[in-house]
């Protein structure tokens, strides 16, 4: 094979993606499995707002196909506004807003408007995708190893030692994978971190940033609650660029709308970065999104269905889990706080089958998903070590009436181990 660039020959694909295929071909061949690996919904069990589905086809038959403006339209840059604003009592001009084709995107340009090659990038594991980022834009990285103690989120006493050589700190909250949060305290340290370092640097150097990704924020459950580092700290402004969105605040994943709100030189070549790529949120989606954001009693409406189904899988889910514990099996989950993810415990490594033992955690995987036939992603898919008993598991595309014999079968699996 010829030899390709640097980045080519050294380029991970996605193990999530590369695991939710395989998946996808054993159902394909007729073998039923319980899938909770997709960060993803069943639109037929999670559909988008109705309201916001008949925008779309308002504007698809008023044929708005064309190229949308590289930075998005301004009145759906304008509702985002008023969306931030009205939720999350946030104030951000038109142009510090930028549209793009979902969060992707929009990650990888604050990446390569921020990053330099060896700049240190600081980033929790387990998280999605950073490790990837940081490699795409040749950063240095400073892996923080979160664990569970925490709720596997990044603490200031972790992020503290890093700060002075660091140029971007990657946040998720609520997080994917583990559908936990980072608590107020937590985050107002973290952010007190940030402005002290950045008033330590000269006008001529490079300030320290916060990608804060909260594509998940509407997805909290109980008392949990949602926090910004621009909320907590006003001062946190001019060093936080936000990737956020629709996808899934409203199970709009296919719809391809997010947005990042930051100060406005970053936009601005983030903007200048997406122009060479295209990866822009298409022109109808923009349309109908830009009018639904204003129509605030739909998506409380929607919110409070759309929330109640999710919940309520995660706890079911998770009670199993407790009660199978309780019966002394080594399982173990979270409390479910946010997101559409639980993360569960499978401290199965040592066990032996009939046949053989399962001598490492992807043997427990394989064991699982053959026995059980029970899908969910282990943490190393997302930076975490290789050896962690810890997994994803994703309910949106969750059947109520799957639960019971998933959990069936789950024991049935557990109870052939010695």
């Amino acid at each position: 094979m010829a030899k390709l660039s640097k980045l080519a020959e050294s380029l991970v694909g996605s193990e999530i993606v590369r695991l939710g295929n395989e998946i996808n071909d054993r159902i394909r061949q007729g073998e039923h499995i319980y899938n909770f690996t997709i960060g993803d919904f069943d639109p037929n069990i999670f559909p988008i707002p109705k309201e916001l589905e008949e925008l779309i086809v308002e504007s698809y038959r008023n044929r708005y196909t064309n190229y949308p403006p590289g930075d998005g339209l301004l009145e759906l840059r304008t509702a985002v506004a008023f969306f931030l604003k009205q939720w999350e009592g946030l104030e951000y001009a038109t142009n510090e807003i930028l549209i793009a084709s979902g969060g992707r995107p929009l990650i990888y340009t604050v990446f390569k408007a921020i990053v330099d090659e060896g700049d240190k990038v600081v980033y929790a594991a387990p998280s999605w995708n950073n490790n990837h980022y940081v490699h795409l834009t040749d950063g240095q990285h400073c892996l923080i190893e979160a664990t569970p103690e925490n709720n596997f989120m990044p603490t200031a006493a972790d992020i503290e030692p890093h700060i002075s050589t660091a140029t971007l700190i990657c946040l998720c909250t609520p997080q994917n994978p583990t559908g936990t949060t980072l608590p107020k305290a937590e985050l107002e340290k973290i952010c007190d971190l940030v402005i002290e370092e950045n008033s330590k640097r000269g006008e001529n150097e490079k300030k320290l940033y916060v990608m804060f990704d909260q594509m998940y924020w509407t997805l909290t459950y109980g008392s949990t609650q949602h926090y910004n580092p621009v909320g907590l700290r006003p001062a946190m402004k001019p060093y936080t660029v936000f990737v956020d969105g629709i996808s899934k605040a409203f199970a709009s994943t296919g719809l391809r709308i997010g947005w990042s709100c930051g100060p406005a030189e970053i936009i601005a070549k983030m903007k200048a970065l997406l122009s060479h790529l295209g990866a822009w949120g298409p022109m109808s989606e923009q349309k109908a999104t830009a009018r639904f954001l204003h129509n605030t009693q739909a998506i409380q409406t929607y919110l409070t269905t759309f929330k109640a189904g999710l919940e309520e899988r995660l706890h079911k889910i998770y009670d199993g889990l407790i009660a199978l514990k309780q019966k002394g099996y080594k399982v173990d989950a979270v409390v479910p706080q946010a997101a559409i993810y639980l993360t569960i415990k499978l401290d199965l490594a040592g066990k032996k089958t009939t046949n053989t033992v399962l001598a490492t955690q992807a043997d427990v995987t394989s064991y699982i998903l053959s026995e059980a036939k029970l899908a969910v992603v282990p943490f190393y898919a997302f930076g975490a070590p290789k050896s962690s008993p810890w997994y994803r598991l994703s309910v949106g595309t969750c059947h109520i009436a799957d639960i019971e014999p998933m959990f069936n079968q789950l024991e049935a699996a557990l109870e052939k181990l010695q």
